[in-house]
């Protein structure tokens, strides 16, 4: 997505163990790395250091650069080796080049940005992989026409409306079981390549924040200032549906942080009062809620998601440092 423009999980590699509660004396090597939820679209200023950072719509002000400096207040100074977050990066950008829109050229592996020195490696990756965006697509009559956003419904001919029944206990369930085992064998093999490139790099997968409340019933009133419902047109009963998704989302992510030793941040658990659909509290932008830069939001983390994406992150720095 160039964006969920959707839905991918942050990575963060640490140095070795220092003293319990000592922040570390020296600047940690660190790399930014994959989607839109690392990029954070929607969020201004837009990134002017480079034309790709433009076409990945990479803010400026992403959650790394907060987290950052989150950070150094608390003494820990991040040496940022490079941020190659891009909008639309699936995992396998990870190793592969990924190509951007309207023909603007492409951006080298992700990877690359990795080198024997790095202690800490922080991205958001797997909500395109997995084609969340489909999924958006397969429920909501309006987003099949949002060019923007890429991505087909995963069976056209299906009416929106039954998306539910259609992901649960249709056709759409083996090519959603299809989708997470691609998630996983990916993120298994880019948390592999971390470990070649960064050896002595602790991974850390991060979540995603909640789209949809428990309360569903809150996405059925625009958010205050705003005319579409948070959830646009998708249907009151697939809403569930769609978090269960999510959640297990989070679950194959976990699975795979766990068989690498890695860490996981949960942003779902964080966000439950900050859902697309809790009005002036939402941390994550309706899908048809205009961003400031006039794109539509795609349901991507909004000021105050970034701000809570960055606290989490830099949290989980600081203990794995002070490990």
């Amino acid at each position: 997505m160039y964006s969920a423009i959707a839905l991918g999980v942050c990575l963060a590699l640490a140095a070795p163990a220092v003293g319990a509660g000592a922040a570390p004396a020296d600047p940690v090597p660190t790399v930014f790395f994959g989607d839109s939820y690392t990029a954070n679209y929607g969020v201004p200023p837009l990134s002017d250091k480079s034309l790709e950072a433009a076409f990945c719509f990479r803010s400026a002000e992403n959650h790394p650069a907060v987290a950052a400096r989150r950070l150094a207040d608390k003494g820990v100074t991040l040496d940022i080796q490079a941020d190659v977050s891009c909008s639309g990066a699936r995992i396998h950008h990870f190793w592969e080049k990924q190509a951007l829109p309207l023909g603007s050229g492409e951006v080298p592996p992700q990877q690359d940005a990795l080198t024997n020195d790095t202690r800490l490696a922080v991205g958001t990756v797997g909500g395109n992989t997995l084609g969340f965006n489909s999924v958006l697509k397969q429920c909501s009559a309006a987003l099949r026409n949002q060019s923007l956003l890429p991505g087909e419904p995963v069976a056209p001919a299906e009416p929106a409306s039954a998306c539910g029944e259609f992901f649960e206990s249709g056709d759409g369930k083996p090519w959603l079981d299809g989708r997470f085992a691609q998630v996983e064998a990916d993120l298994n093999r880019m948390l592999g390549t971390i470990r070649n490139l960064s050896p002595e790099a602790t991974p850390v997968l991060v979540g995603y924040p909640r789209l949809v409340p428990e309360d569903t019933t809150k996405c059925l009133t625009p958010a205050p200032g705003q005319t579409q419902l948070p959830l646009a047109d998708i249907p009151q009963a697939a809403m569930p549906v769609l978090d269960r998704i999510q959640q297990r989302l989070d679950e194959v992510t976990k699975k795979a942080a766990a068989a690498h030793d890695a860490d996981f941040v949960d942003l779902y658990t964080d966000t439950a009062a900050n859902t697309a659909c809790d009005g002036a509290d939402r941390a994550i932008g309706g899908l048809l809620e205009h961003a400031p830069n006039q794109l539509p939001w795609y349901a991507h983390p909004n000021e105050k998601g970034r701000d809570i994406q960055a606290a989490k992150a830099a949290e989980r720095i600081e203990e794995i440092l002070n490990r």
